[in-house]
């Protein structure tokens, strides 16, 4: 049988998946992930890693690395909204995730993202009815892509590594 911080990260686990799958329905309706979100996520990670720390399966340097990596892709995802090419709650869900992917789990977290919106982005332009409907003329071309069920996605890959081990 499991031990309680097992059973507690477990439940960490969860939550973020719940929060994954509300960020991705919330993009797709509206295209907009609300900072709430975003904070729960981060927030879910804390509780995890401090579970993990006093358990003594997670260290000072882990979530050092961790968080190195979500203010990574954050700077990253800055310059991508600068950009035009992410939204602003794209960035910062991506960012909160990174927080579970850490150094170990980043290249997993953004390929599983990129090829999940690759899938997205191709289904769009196949005449798919993602996301809020475009306005009458709107050129499919420029139509605004939900990127949350991409990050939603990664997310749940990273959730899924974790929990197996």
């Amino acid at each position: 049988m499991p031990d309680l911080a097992t059973l507690s990260q477990t439940v960490c686990l969860i939550a973020l998946a719940g929060l994954l799958i509300a960020a991705a329905w919330q993009d797709i309706r509206t295209l907009h992930i609300g900072n709430g979100l975003s904070i729960a996520v981060a927030a879910v990670f804390v509780g995890w890693a401090v579970i993990g720390l006093i358990a003594g399966s997670y260290t000072l340097e882990a979530a050092g690395l961790s968080i190195a990596c979500g203010a990574g892709l954050f700077a990253v995802g800055v310059a991508a909204f600068a950009a035009g090419i992410l939204g602003g709650g794209d960035v910062k869900l991506l960012a909160a995730v990174g927080l579970f992917a850490g150094p170990a789990g980043i290249l997993d977290l953004l390929l599983v993202t990129a090829l999940a919106g690759g899938v997205l982005g191709i289904s769009v332009l196949a005449g798919a009815p993602i996301g809020p409907v475009s306005t009458p003329g709107e050129a499919v071309l420029r139509r605004r892509l939900p990127y949350g069920p991409a990050i939603a996605a990664g997310g749940l890959w990273v959730a899924s590594g974790l929990a197996v081990g």
